[in-house]
């Protein structure tokens, strides 16, 4: 099947272009003393990933049918392309794969981090479960849809969270004793 290939070119150079930027964007949030948290639970996000592109490839190139709702998943998956580069443009130089906070930066509220705390996360969210449906690849958007619940809400955004926390108490100490 065609379509499988295609998207499999069309996410993995995506991907590639992402981690370039993101990676010049490390580069410059270290330069303005940024720090990394979270790093021991990074490559479990980029196995995932890998994981999900194979799972789909493979379960897709098994069945070798689209899903009669594959219009509905595509589009799912173009909606969720779109949250996602919107979460990315907002962010501008702090947008990361990784947690970097940056001294004197200030929270983002712009774009879609007006309406959601973790826009981008809803985007990968929707994305790993809706382009494996397209190819009718259940499995893989149940069980990369799962594991990736489970690391946002276990792992990731508590990580998050805590950083930014540990931050904000450094800026304003006497707030941090209430």
């Amino acid at each position: 099947m065609v379509a499988v290939w295609v998207a499999l070119a069309f996410v993995a150079l995506q991907r590639l272009l992402e981690l370039r930027l993101a990676q010049a964007n490390l580069r410059w949030a270290l330069s303005q003393g940024g720090q990394e948290y979270g790093r021991e639970h990074y490559p479990l996000f980029f196995l995932l990933h890998i994981g999900w592109m194979l799972g789909w490839l493979l379960e897709g190139l098994a069945g070798n049918r689209l899903s009669p709702l594959w219009w509905l998943w595509l589009t799912v998956f173009v909606l969720a392309q779109g949250l996602r580069y919107w979460a990315i443009r907002s962010l501008g130089r702090y947008w990361n794969t990784r947690i970097v906070i940056v001294p004197g930066a200030q929270r983002i509220e712009a774009g879609p981090y007006r309406y959601l705390r973790h826009p981008n996360y809803l985007a990968v969210a929707l994305e790993l479960l809706s382009l494996p449906l397209v190819f009718n690849a259940w499995i893989t958007a149940l069980v990369a849809s799962l594991l990736n619940a489970m690391l946002l809400l276990l792992v990731r955004i508590p990580t998050e969270e805590r950083a930014l926390k540990a931050y904000s108490n450094a800026l304003n100490p006497e707030q941090s004793k209430a």
